[in-house]
């Protein structure tokens, strides 16, 4: 029996960009959460860690940054090349492997719901903290393990929440089918992975989605939602 692949973005690749285009979760909450984080990236040479298709990576580029995108599917790449062009540097890598980069590359990295489908965050830390400046920014989205711990309660289940655990979830996109594993943590566990790493936590973010979301999607109630957890993150000098 042919086993069954998990994380198969490349089955999933056109259907779940189409999603991400439109969606209040990705295009009116998160991605924008992310770019006001990031603020004026004018000059500043970020890399898209786990860019997928590259909407992230669009948005940014639009607004001066000197962008690079890694991701491990070559699936949402190749659609991220037609968004982006040609000349757009654009890598096949997992974030669990070590990075094709020298150290100090880049001022910023951007990872953007990509942590939570790692076991093990220490090695995939250690290399983006290797790749950045001395005082460089990781900014970082992730499913907001309270919100995670509520939903599997509500469901019946009793996870511990104190303890790192695997999910998975089966997505339907486009028509194709894929088998999602995650990792769910708790928050004390992903500040301490941060620390160990050599990042000082310089904000932790739950903000509400866009103004524009109320209009587009009505079923919204209140002006926050638990979704996604956000962190902006500095790296620190190893002397």
């Amino acid at each position: 029996m042919t086993p069954v692949q998990v994380n198969d973005y490349d089955s999933i690749a056109e259907g779940y960009t189409a999603e991400n285009e439109t969606s209040l979760l990705n295009a009116y909450y998160e991605r924008p959460a992310m770019l006001d984080l990031a603020g004026d990236v004018t000059g500043r040479r970020i890399l898209d860690a786990g860019c997928g298709s590259g909407a992230l990576f669009a948005e940014l580029r639009d607004r001066g940054a000197i962008v690079t995108g890694i991701d491990a599917s070559a699936g949402m790449l190749e659609l991220a090349r037609k968004r982006l062009g040609a000349d757009a540097d654009l890598r096949v890598g997992d974030l669990a492997d070590p990075l094709p980069f020298p150290d100090n590359t880049f001022d910023d990295v951007i990872a953007s719901l990509v942590l939570h489908y790692l076991e093990d965050w220490g090695p995939t830390l250690a290399e983006l903290r290797r790749v950045l400046t001395p005082g460089g920014r990781l900014i970082v989205s992730v499913e907001h393990p309270f919100a995670i711990h509520l939903m599997q309660r509500a469901a019946g289940d009793e996870p511990n929440y104190f303890q790192t655990r695997e999910r998975t979830e089966e997505w339907i996109m486009g028509g194709q089918t894929a088998q999602m594993r995650f990792w769910d943590r708790p928050l004390h566990a992903m500040t301490e992975a941060f620390t160990e790493a050599g990042f000082h936590m310089t904000m932790i973010s739950e903000p509400p989605p866009v103004p524009a979301a109320r209009d587009l999607f009505p079923e919204l109630t209140g002006t926050r939602f638990l979704g996604f957890l956000f962190f902006v993150l500095q790296a620190g000098s190893d002397s």
